[in-house]
């Protein structure tokens, strides 16, 4: 009785490990090295980076733009690492967000770090929902959550992969 409990259990656990794991589960494979810094989703070379100050008028006139893009991180979620705020020129911030939730950045202060993403960057309008819900990852407070009461129209960029320097 005790080996036929051993050998279920055994085979259990080999069933076990050889499911296939979800984005989120398979995270370190998600992450490389490269002569740059830690690459964290797509694989991506740093061709034609376009510094964040000339976003803006990249952008400008249209809907949406496939880019690469160097920046400074100014905040990043606290909870789970599933986004970051980088510096733009005229003292606006721009949210950055991961594709399909298929990789995440550490959760750490990223604050002053240099990084460099490549993906889509758009307009879109944010609503109030969404506003506390980063301000929530954010770890601002109570009061700071609760002073936002409007929707606001804001530069968005999702990235395929992010290169932390």
């Amino acid at each position: 009785m005790r080996k036929a409990a051993t050998i279920l259990l055994l085979a259990i656990s080999s069933y076990a490990c050889n499911q296939a794991k979800s984005p989120v589960e398979n995270q370190s494979a998600l992450q490389q090295n490269n002569a740059s810094g830690v690459v964290y989703g797509a694989a991506f070379t740093e061709g034609n980076v376009l510094p964040a100050s000339a976003l803006l008028a990249a952008i400008d006139n249209k809907d949406s733009l496939q880019a690469t893009i160097a920046a400074e991180v100014v905040e990043s979620c606290q909870a789970k690492g599933c986004w970051m705020d980088v510096k733009l020129t005229d003292n606006s911030n721009m949210k950055v967000t991961f594709k399909d939730y298929g990789f995440f950045l550490p959760v750490e202060d990223l604050e002053g770090r240099e990084v460099i993403f490549t993906g889509t960057a758009k307009r879109e309008v944010i609503s109030v929902e969404d506003q506390q819900h980063y301000a929530k990852d954010a770890g601002k407070t109570a009061a700071e959550i609760a002073a936002i009461t409007a929707p606001k129209e804001e530069l968005r960029f999702v990235a395929d992969g992010v290169i932390l320097k």
